[in-house]
């Protein structure tokens, strides 16, 4: 063989080396795209699912929440209707005679009275108290009317709680109405 075709095969070796490195540099380029895009495609399936599984747990912290409120609140309708029969107890107590039959009726209304209010307090029924004197506000009462006041100190004061107001918990079912000194 002459030179020339030594170096021609030479050449030829070579670029075939090269070619073949080239081959294996794409093919390894290439998987490791496939590679790479498989391994995105599982982080964003990974960031699919947590984000899945916390909207799931916020939703069960909120319906847990909202059947505690319900439970806490369920009884409201049944203790509204119940604070008219209240406020008639009241009334009786109030205005029966002296007497001994009125003494043993007031006993056995007062009786009656106090078993129902010790029920509903149980319930989570609460009396709000509201004084005579007590400065108005009217977030906390519900004012009815306004009368002059007997003494100037009496000024957008309370001077008379026609009807009582009642809380279930920490809710307010019905407000105090009040009169007040104008």
């Amino acid at each position: 063989m002459s030179k020339k075709d030594k170096k021609d095969k030479e050449q030829e070796a070579v670029e075939n080396t090269q070619t073949e490195t080239v081959d294996v540099e794409e093919q390894v380029v290439e998987d490791q795209t496939v590679e790479e895009k498989l391994q995105a495609e599982v982080q964003q399936e990974k960031d699919k699912f947590l984000r899945l599984f916390a909207e799931f747990e916020n939703y069960k912290k909120r319906t847990s929440r909202e059947r505690i409120e319900l439970f806490s609140t369920a009884s409201e309708d049944v203790m509204k209707t119940l604070l008219p029969i209240l406020d008639d107890f009241e009334r009786a107590l109030n205005h029966i005679d002296e007497g001994k039959e009125a003494e043993a009726l007031r006993k056995g209304v007062l009786l009656i009275y106090n078993k129902l209010v010790s029920t509903l307090e149980q319930k989570g029924l609460k009396v709000i108290a509201v004084e005579k004197g007590e400065a108005f506000n009217a977030d906390d009462h519900e004012a009815i009317t306004q009368i002059p006041a007997p003494t100037d100190d009496m000024k957008g004061k309370i001077i008379d709680v026609v009807e009582k107001g009642y809380k279930l918990g920490d809710k307010v079912i019905r407000f105090p109405k009040v009169v007040i000194g104008q």
